[in-house]
């Protein structure tokens, strides 16, 4: 039997992915849980679209700010060297290519990185898009961190988008409670898959070709 991540742990995980010196922005919802886990020896710089650069974590109960808040209105903190700035320049930065990372939540990712995470289509949803559009196109990578499937058991790794997209060809890697793949020329590539699941099963589930690109794991002498 498998286990699958929780949020948090998931949240851990990317977080360790994230280089020294790296400029990132968290999306709104479970993306912005990765701010909680990021290693204290590591200089990293957390962005966030409504004017804020240098984020630390959540505060501590009690101590929230409520004029310090990321896109999501969730409270934060300011590290020393943080600053605020206007919603201009902060799409400026998103559209022109200086952010190194962003971490998107996703309603489905095709097998060539397309991204489907604004809309569902229904009638009765309401749209809201943000600035998904801008980081989809302006980070340099995309991460994308999901559930592998619906609530009803379909996968959300799909031959192509049933929704809305968001942007083509723009996801760079995945990550979902059970397996982390890299999008390539050559299809998605399973780097990584939660202990107990067997890569067959993990096929199974996902329901589109992938290529099992774990590291060998060493033999004892």
């Amino acid at each position: 039997m498998y286990q699958s991540l929780n949020r948090n742990q998931l949240a851990q995980r990317i977080a360790r992915d994230i280089p020294e010196g790296s400029y990132v922005n968290l999306g709104i919802g479970a993306p912005t849980r990765v701010g909680n886990y990021l290693p204290p020896d590591r200089e990293i710089f957390l962005h966030s679209e409504n004017g804020l650069l240098g984020m630390g974590p959540a505060p501590a109960a009690g101590e929230e700010d409520a004029e310090l808040i990321n896109a999501g209105k969730e409270p934060v903190t300011l590290l020393a060297g943080g600053c605020y700035f206007h919603h201009a320049d902060s799409f400026a930065m998103m559209r022109g290519g200086h952010l190194d990372i962003c971490v998107l939540g996703a309603y489905q990712v095709s097998v060539a990185g397309d991204l489907a995470n604004w809309h569902t289509g229904a009638a009765d949803a309401i749209p809201a898009v943000g600035g998904a559009m801008d980081l989809a196109v302006g980070a340099r990578r995309v991460f994308v961190m999901m559930d592998h499937l619906t609530k009803s058991g379909a996968s959300k790794i799909v031959e192509r988008c049933d929704y809305p997209v968001t942007g083509l060809a723009c996801v760079d890697r995945i990550y979902t409670d059970l397996a982390v793949m890299d999008v390539t020329p050559q299809g998605l590539a399973v780097t990584e898959i939660v202990p107990g699941l067997e890569f067959a099963e993990l096929a199974r589930l996902t329901g589109v070709p992938l290529m099992d690109a774990r590291a060998p794991v060493a033999q004892a002498a």
